[in-house]
């Protein structure tokens, strides 16, 4: 490996003193115009590499968030990421990820290397097996900005940025009542994490409030990736009498649930209607469209980022971990997936 190009071997080459080319590097107003080009022509033609991870402990800023997903593959978690990146470029800031593929081992090896790469500040949706949060400590300690987002810990004063979950299960789960369905099953991810437990709670609610009993059966947990739709319909099928509503905790498992009744020539909405969650460009792209809750992931990413990127402005010597949870409006979009009797709110789209 070649040698680096310091400051010294361009101050050789031009027959200025370092101090001076390190001026012209920097723009500093007292180097002249014509001194700070013949610096930088000739660190263009040496090949010279600024230092920014030096520059940058010396300003005690790295001017990188870091931010950690379960999975990079999700496209809610994209559309957050898309929302953040378009906040921290224009505040400056680079975005530094990673993903724990829900595992607790990995979100705390994530969160080791985002400490030791000395972040300004980090964003975690948590993994679907971390039940502790005492790997962030160390962040705390430094007072590190940490906030969450979409999946967040429970009762420990930790900033979040969420929707109201319970809320929505419980509006999409009305809404089937109100479509007819009686034996409503409901898809979901691990009830460890906030997104579900809160979920199957809205669940509950609307049958209790609608006079319907709860079945544990209809209950039907796993990964909600694009694989499970037969399983889950395979599932509801050994069930006698079946299930008339589906509400699926996401649009690529909702999808594929949708296909796995095509095949088996089982029509929606008349058999079985079905409800999604997120609002994924999938949901849009199936025959019948799938009626789903709109989580605004583009919007959850801009307002994470910029609550982070403000806590890092000049003045802010409040505790982030301190400030309130910030909660999102969702809104159920009903398409034809689910829609069996025709209102005066038929489609809201």
């Amino acid at each position: 490996m070649k040698k680096d190009i310091t400051i010294y071997d361009i101050a050789a080459d031009v027959g200025l003193s370092p101090t001076t080319v390190s001026r012209a590097l920097s723009n500093h107003p007292r180097v002249k115009e014509k001194t700070r080009l013949k610096v930088f022509e000739a660190a263009k033609a040496m090949g010279y590499q600024s230092n920014i991870f030096a520059s940058n402990l010396r300003k005690k800023r790295s001017n990188n968030i870091g931010v950690i997903v379960p999975k990079l593959n999700s496209p809610f978690q994209s559309s957050v990421l898309a929302g953040m990146e378009k906040i921290a470029n224009q505040a400056g800031y680079n975005l530094v990820i990673s993903q724990s593929m829900e595992s607790l081992d990995k979100e705390i090896a994530n969160t080791k290397t985002m400490f030791n790469s000395r972040v300004d500040g980090l964003l975690v949706s948590m993994a679907g097996s971390t039940d502790e949060i005492d790997h962030f400590k160390p962040f705390f300690q430094k007072e590190v900005p940490v906030l969450f987002f979409d999946r967040v810990p429970e009762k420990n004063g930790c900033t979040g940025v969420i929707i109201n979950n319970t809320q929505a299960a419980h509006e999409a789960t009305t809404h089937l009542i109100q479509q007819g369905c009686r034996r409503i099953a409901h898809v979901l991810g691990n009830l460890k994490i906030n997104v579900y437990a809160d979920r199957l709670k809205g669940y509950k609610y609307a049958l209790l409030d609608h006079g319907l009993p709860y079945d544990e059966e209809n209950i039907i947990l796993n990964d909600l990736s694009e694989d499970t739709g037969e399983q889950v319909i395979q599932q509801i099928l050994n069930r006698n009498p079946r299930a008339d509503g589906l509400l699926v905790s996401n649009d690529t498992c909702a999808a594929s649930c949708l296909m796995a009744l095509k095949k088996r020539n089982i029509k929606v909405p008349e058999e079985i209607a079905l409800v999604g969650f997120n609002n994924d460009l999938i949901s849009r792209m199936v025959e019948p469209n799938i009626s789903t809750i709109n989580y605004p992931g583009f919007h959850m990413g801009e307002v994470a980022m910029k609550s982070l990127v403000d806590h890092l402005g000049e003045g802010h010597h409040e505790i982030l971990q301190k400030t309130n949870t910030i909660t999102l409006r969702s809104e159920l979009l009903i398409r034809e997936s689910s829609l069996r009797k025709k209102t005066n709110h038929d489609i809201r789209d």
